[in-house]
């Protein structure tokens, strides 16, 4: 008897002392994420708070449509995974675009369609970049975007936070080369202005100036006057030359008849 409860004394300060160091080394593991997590950079906080403001959460799960230059798109978010389409009449053809998480498939007249890769991959970064634009802020968390804070700066007497954005060529898309900027409003952290330059077709500069933002169920849409600028213009100069009215408008892009398809 005396040795079964010696036994057992035994085996219970061989369970305690396990837990001991099982609860020791969880705390030093705990101990060392935090010591070794690495901090937030000023830009990253900015575009996270634009984000936020813009739509944040709520684009995780996101359903919406809208309509760009008679085409009807529509896009569905399922956390990291998800559906962008469109469709637009072109003569007697309905054309149908569908991408699924980069998976590319065209119909016409509900019939699809045998594309070679490199139609499929002009089609859908057409699509995408539709959605991208439509959608912004709510992209620059993606891992392929390179965030660097720039400076503070006036634009028509409002102070913003200019954040320089560049992307990785694994997973930075086709254009990866690209450089963008964004005015972030520090008041109201929305997104005002951004700008680019492009290397295709000879290149170009572009700088759009936000206006008509309203919130659809949360998710904030804004329409934009495109301009250009002469090629190599460096896109620091621009809200001064906007200001000047030396910025040639080239269009407006205009994201109409908005809907939550989420909303019955």
């Amino acid at each position: 008897m005396k040795k079964s409860i010696l036994t057992l004394c035994v085996l219970a300060a061989v369970v305690l002392s396990c837990n001991s160091k099982k609860e020791s080394l969880d705390d030093n593991l705990k101990n060392d994420t935090i010591a070794t997590a690495k901090p937030l950079s000023k830009a990253d906080s900015i575009i996270n708070l634009a984000i936020e403001v813009h739509g944040g959460d709520l684009y995780t799960k996101a359903d919406y449509s809208f309509t760009f230059r008679d085409k009807k798109y529509r896009f569905k978010n399922n956390g990291s995974n998800y559906e962008y389409s469109s469709e637009g009449q072109k003569g007697d053809s309905l054309i149908k675009d569908v991408m699924v998480n980069n998976d590319f498939t065209r119909y016409i007249n509900t019939k699809k369609q045998n594309l070679t890769p490199e139609d499929a991959g002009k089609y859908g970064e057409s699509l995408n970049s539709v959605i991208y634009f439509a959608t912004l802020p709510h992209k620059l968390q993606d891992a392929s975007v390179h965030k660097k804070y720039i400076e503070q700066t006036t634009i028509k007497g409002k102070q913003y936070d200019v954040i320089q954005v560049t992307f990785g060529q694994d997973g930075g898309g086709k254009d990866f080369d690209d450089e963008y900027m964004y005015w972030i409003n520090t008041e109201t952290h929305k997104m005002d202005y951004f700008a680019y330059n492009y290397q295709v077709n000879d290149g170009g500069v572009r700088f759009r100036a936000a206006f008509n933002p309203r919130a659809v169920a949360g998710v904030t849409f804004q329409d934009y006057i495109n301009y250009e600028a002469p090629v190599k213009t460096p896109l620091n100069d621009l809200p001064a030359l906007y200001e000047q009215s030396k910025l040639k408008e080239a269009s407006k892009i205009l994201t109409e008849n908005v809907v939550n398809n989420q909303i019955k």
